[in-house]
């Protein structure tokens, strides 16, 4: 049950899809695959968390939730507003300059980590599939771990898929500048989304 739970929230499209589908069109295959990767590191951190107790203290403390989404928000922001106005555009071909892959890396593990939403989530379903008559923090780690398996092989075949659309779309449009305005856009937009989010 937790699988096939785990499943259907993993295919259900959400900011991290978003980031990894961003970053595949626009960019390459290798950057939605890594940004993958980066999120499951985020993952990693909210299900340690959840462990550890640290995101019922998110729950307990309203001011550590705002602060938390609202650096999550303006890092986003920052990511997007800096390819806006940088003076380099996307290089339609990708050997002539390549992307850093520690920096895709890092950019999706920081905007998971700083989504607050995702904690309260982790903190949320994996307690419903514990047995309280075991060891807890090791059920809820095992738990997380699992989840967030299924999930990095989803943002995987997401990447690969929209990597090569990705490919068709730049070979017809033929213009560095669209790829810019969309990873601009997008990081901005999802910014402001986690902003106006409500905790619940």
């Amino acid at each position: 049950m937790f699988v096939l739970a785990g499943l259907t929230l993993n295919i259900t499209p959400g900011p991290d899809m978003m980031f990894v589908i961003t970053r595949s069109v626009t960019e390459s295959t290798r950057s939605g695959v890594i940004s993958s990767l980066g999120i499951a590191a985020g993952s990693i951190f909210h299900t340690l968390a959840v462990a550890l107790g640290l995101s019922a203290l998110l729950m307990a403390v309203p001011a550590a939730y705002e602060v938390i989404k609202y650096t999550g928000a303006a890092y986003l922001v920052y990511l997007g507003l800096k390819m806006l106005l940088g003076k380099q555009s996307i290089k339609l071909n990708e050997d002539k300059k390549p992307v850093k892959m520690h920096s895709v890396f890092l950019q999706a593990m920081v905007t998971n980590i700083f989504n607050p939403k995702v904690a309260l989530f982790f903190l949320a379903f994996l307690p419903q599939f514990v047995n309280p008559e075991g060891n807890i923090t090791f059920q809820l780690i095992l738990l997380g771990l699992l989840f967030n398996f299924n999930g990095t092989i989803v943002n995987i075949l997401v990447a690969l898929s929209a990597g090569r659309f990705g490919k068709f779309i730049k070979l017809k449009l033929n213009n560095s500048r669209v790829f810019k305005w969309i990873t601009a856009s997008v990081f901005i937009g999802l910014g402001i989304r986690l902003a106006l989010l409500e905790r619940k």
